[in-house]
């Protein structure tokens, strides 16, 4: 495949930077009215696939709402998986794994191996054992042409706690945004690097506060900015706490949209609703 970041550079020159989760909890099946079974969770799967397969440049389906349910709900997610790659949609499946040497590798090859029935397009990634511990699953997404986002800033608030530190006369933050800043040197000009971060939508004034905007904007990583509806964020408040590193930002939201459903037609308006709102008030994209 080609690399990562060019794909989601394609998808989000067709379709906008809106990153679309699918986070079937039980508060969302409920309000589907489907059991909180795996055969409610297949059904809710099911039309979220064929709502936003084809329509949307990167989906992200949360692991753990799928994990709860054990093998059935994983069998769920690799269906998933394997229908955005039928609807030639880009997957971001959100682990956040993170470990040591072999440990990490396994991880790896579990979501990120083209032998794999869990290979998404991409994966969330922890550094907090050490940026270097993530090297098997930056070298496997290298030769399988796929990406990783690495936790960067998150917006609980109990994150600021270890990401605000200060290590060596830099923040944690920073020494993360600086290490993926490295990793994507070699991209292609005019493209977002196959690492990327997860910086919170939320977290706007902590960017500017901390002096990371410039960093985050040379960083050529696309940035995955959780956060968006639910959460309180608009697209707005990103263009603003972004500054110039709004380009890369891909605004997530998964609830705003899905409390749409269960219609097709309705969660596909509510994904161009906000595929709208972006258009008008993000430049999408890397430069330079």
């Amino acid at each position: 495949m080609e690399p990562f970041g060019i794909r989601l550079g394609e998808a989000v020159a067709q379709h906008g930077p809106i990153c679309v989760g699918i986070d079937p909890h039980s508060a969302l099946l409920e309000e589907w009215d489907l059991p909180d079974t795996v055969d409610g969770l297949r059904q809710f799967a099911e039309i979220a696939v064929e709502a936003f397969g084809g329509q949307a440049s990167l989906v992200k389906p949360q692991s753990a709402f799928f994990e709860r349910f054990g093998s059935g709900g994983v069998e769920v997610l690799e269906d998933v998986l394997a229908g955005l790659r039928e609807a030639g949609t880009l997957s971001l499946l959100d682990v956040k794994r993170g470990d040591i040497g072999s440990t990490m590798l396994a991880y790896a090859q579990a979501y990120l191996a083209d032998e794999s029935p869990l290979r998404a397009d991409a994966i969330t990634v922890s550094p907090f054992l050490g940026f270097g511990s993530l090297t098997p699953a930056f070298d496997l997404a290298q030769r399988t042409g796929r990406g990783v986002f690495v936790l960067a800033m998150t917006s609980n608030p109990e994150g600021a706690a270890v990401q605000h530190a200060v290590w060596e006369r830099d923040t944690v933050s920073g020494a993360i945004i600086d290490a993926v800043c490295e990793a994507n040197a070699l991209a292609p000009a005019g493209s977002y690097g196959d690492v990327g971060m997860v910086v919170g939508a939320t977290v706007g004034k902590d960017i500017a506060d901390l002096g990371l905007t410039g960093r985050l904007a040379e960083s050529r990583a696309p940035l995955l900015a959780p956060g968006l509806g639910a959460q309180g964020a608009t697209v707005g408040d990103i263009a603003r706490g972004f500054g110039m590193a709004a380009p890369l930002v891909l605004p997530s939201t998964s609830r705003a949209i899905l409390s749409a459903g269960p219609e097709v037609a309705a969660l596909q308006d509510a994904l161009r609703g906000a595929q709208q709102e972006a258009a008008t008030l993000l430049s999408a994209g890397p430069t330079g």
